[in-house]
């Protein structure tokens, strides 16, 4: 069976996690999946559970506390709005495979799959143990992740490099960077969630006093917007990619972003003022998601609240941002309440030889592709084995283009054939290499 058919069989599997929703007859239809399309594993590995979260182990010859973990969830989300192919038809068209979990991340999943299931069918034997860790809620924040770090850890393992998903490789990744970047995660910033609540005496709304509760949540979120309280700061870890990426751009901004060390000060300066995603890889932010008020249309509320989703970065952690953030509150008469915190991911050393020998395997199976190092700003699984391994990376060997890039999350999911291929043998490489 071709590649693309095998990755559209697993994507015709409808494995849409729902935090609270016990799913787990579709996860084991899953597993069903996985057994036909990859028998080899099945048959030669030892398959653990943690609810329908799968940790695989490929037995090296010789027993060995230094593993390899690829990791590559399951779940995927919901799939709502108009698709030019139906999200779980597993469509096969116009060089591509279409549906919901092609990118995010059923296509690494069945790379890596496929290359054990190959390796094993020529009779390979790996130095050192290989496992799968697939989770079946990474969408919802599940457990399945840090329950398997969490065996490992009871057992003495501490893995030699962990691969998850992150970045991927495309062209030109801020603009005017010609060429083709394999972006690898080496820095994940911590995710909190806190409520800011106001009290009021409530009432009719028919004589509304001043002050009350949803507008002084307004005059919080406005000010925190316009007068952002957090501190841009250059990381190893960016100044890195920049450096990577300015050889390949014209004019000044590349030659100061080749200098990015050098040009720190003015970098922390001007990047808030024109690109988003650079900022959000030097900085906390803080995004306002959900709120409340009364319930009816004519009642002013006793007590209303909005909730903020912050991404903390390491100069500026989980400590201080509740810092910052409750004494601005206290400005408006607002309480702060902690609705979870997590700390900022150790950052992995780029200048590591394993951190290298990632790489070579990239400019193997993507000739021409520039490794680069870049600062995660959203969240993986991967978190959970940060503290059993120094290296721990987030990658998915796939390319895409612009509108699959677009689609995760979104509508017209879809991976390129192409590509497959070379995520097959990037993940062989890895485990040959090690």
């Amino acid at each position: 069976m071709k590649l693309e058919e095998k990755l559209s069989r697993m994507i015709q599997c409808e494995t849409v996690s729902q935090a609270g929703v016990d799913n787990s007859a579709k996860f084991l239809a899953f597993h069903e999946v996985l057994r036909q399309l990859f028998p080899n594993v099945f048959a030669h590995c030892q398959v653990e559970k943690f609810g329908q979260a799968l940790l695989v182990r490929w037995q090296g010859k010789a027993h060995h506390d230094q593993p390899i973990v690829l990791m590559s969830h399951q779940d995927v989300v919901e799939a709502s709005g108009k698709w030019s192919h139906e999200p779980f038809s597993g469509d096969i068209a116009d060089g591509r495979v279409w549906g919901r979990g092609t990118v995010d991340t059923k296509g690494s999943l069945m790379c890596i799959f496929e290359a054990l299931d190959e390796l094993i069918g020529q009779g390979y034997e790996p130095g050192r143990d290989i496992y799968i860790s697939s989770s079946d809620g990474e969408e919802v924040s599940g457990e399945g992740a840090l329950l398997a770090a969490k065996a490992l850890e009871e057992r003495g393992i501490r893995p030699l490099l962990v691969l998850d998903e992150g970045g991927m490789i495309k062209a030109e990744p801020i603009n005017g960077a010609k060429g083709r970047f394999a972006m690898m995660g080496t820095l994940e910033k911590g995710t909190c969630n806190f409520r800011f609540v106001a009290r009021g005496m409530g009432g009719h709304a028919s004589a509304p006093g001043r002050n009350t509760p949803l507008v002084r949540l307004g005059e919080f979120m406005s000010d925190i917007e316009h007068h952002d309280p957090f501190r841009a700061k250059m990381n190893a870890t960016t100044i890195e990619m920049f450096r990577r990426l300015g050889p390949t751009m014209n004019g000044p901004l590349g030659f100061i972003l080749t200098h990015a060390k050098a040009f720190s000060p003015l970098l922390e300066r001007l990047l808030p003022k024109v690109n988003r995603l650079a900022t959000a890889m030097i900085k906390t932010t803080c995004a306002f998601t959900t709120a409340h008020g009364a319930e009816g249309l004519n009642v002013l509320p006793e007590k209303a609240y909005v909730t903020a989703n912050c991404r903390v970065i390491h100069h500026q952690d989980a400590e201080e941002t509740y810092r910052i953030l409750a004494e601005k509150a206290r400005k408006y008469d607002l309480e702060t309440e902690v609705i979870n915190t997590g700390r900022a991911c150790p950052v992995v050393d780029h200048d590591s030889h394993v951190f290298h020998k990632v790489e070579d395997a990239i400019r193997q199976s993507f000739p021409g592709v520039i490794p680069c190092p870049y600062a995660m700003t959203g969240g993986t699984d991967a978190k959970h084995f940060s503290s059993i391994c120094d290296n721990v990376i987030r990658f998915a060997p796939l390319e895409i283009d612009d509108q699959q890039y677009g689609s995760i999350h979104g509508i017209d999911e879809n991976i390129s054939i192409s590509t497959l291929k070379g995520g097959v043998e990037f993940y062989k490489l890895i485990v040959k290499s090690f």
